[in-house]
């Protein structure tokens, strides 16, 4: 790891976080934590083990940020999404690829150089005093060949509970295959919100997937 990233890391995240990232040995990880720490410019950054009291922590922040509210049934919460942030957004959902290339009428695509500039512009600074929740997921089962690790980059902890019930628990799988890793990434940020907690300036709302990159970004929006 080069020195400007490993300081970077250490301001960021802080002691314990910096050693949680830091006992995945992949410089790729630490690269692009590095990247979105630093253009999406968060208050706080949480780096989640999978433990019970880091999954916890999330389920509490998800409360206590209002984004979720508890039920008379112990440990049961609820989420209403804004109306207008039902569905799919298919005018601003994309694919990107190169320029010339055409996946067919039914597939929604975008000149990838436009659309990366075009999210870009929006996640600038999208996450100033708010915290940064770091996830690790696998998709496939863990401790396999067939294991695809990912890591998500989200301001909603609605969303790191929700994909918590989702996906199986994806650290230690990062730890298992260190630098030989390929794994997916996932930018997300819900945006600014309003009253009600959800994401206010809909129409901002990005949904683009990055196939050269394996990474796929969404913004004010909170799926």
């Amino acid at each position: 790891m080069d020195k400007k990233t490993d300081e970077t890391l250490k301001t960021r995240l802080g002691k314990e976080g910096y050693e949680r990232l830091l006992k995945i040995n992949n410089p790729d990880l630490h690269a692009f934590v590095v990247r979105y720490v630093e253009f999406c410019d968060p208050a706080r950054v949480f780096v989640c083990t999978d433990s019970p009291a880091d999954i916890k922590y999330i389920r509490e922040s998800a409360v206590r940020n209002g984004e979720e509210m508890p039920l008379a049934v112990k440990g049961h919460t609820a989420h209403f999404d804004a109306y207008g942030d039902q569905g799919r957004d298919k005018e601003h959902t994309a694919i990107l690829v190169p320029r010339g290339v055409d996946l067919g009428q039914s597939i929604g695509t975008k000149d990838r150089d436009e659309g990366l500039k075009d999210v870009h512009e929006i996640l600038k600074g999208i996450m100033k005093g708010r915290e940064l929740f770091i996830c690790f997921f696998t998709l496939g089962p863990a401790n396999s060949e067939f294991s695809i690790p990912c890591v998500q980059l989200t301001d909603s902890p609605y969303v790191a509970h929700s994909e918590d019930l989702l996906y199986r628990f994806g650290y230690q799988e990062f730890l298992r295959q260190g630098a030989k890793a390929r794994f997916f990434k996932f930018v997300h940020s819900q945006g600014e919100v309003d009253e009600r907690k959800v994401s206010k300036n809909l129409h901002n709302r990005r949904i683009y997937i990055d196939l050269p990159d394996n990474t796929v970004y969404s913004t004010n929006t909170q799926y």
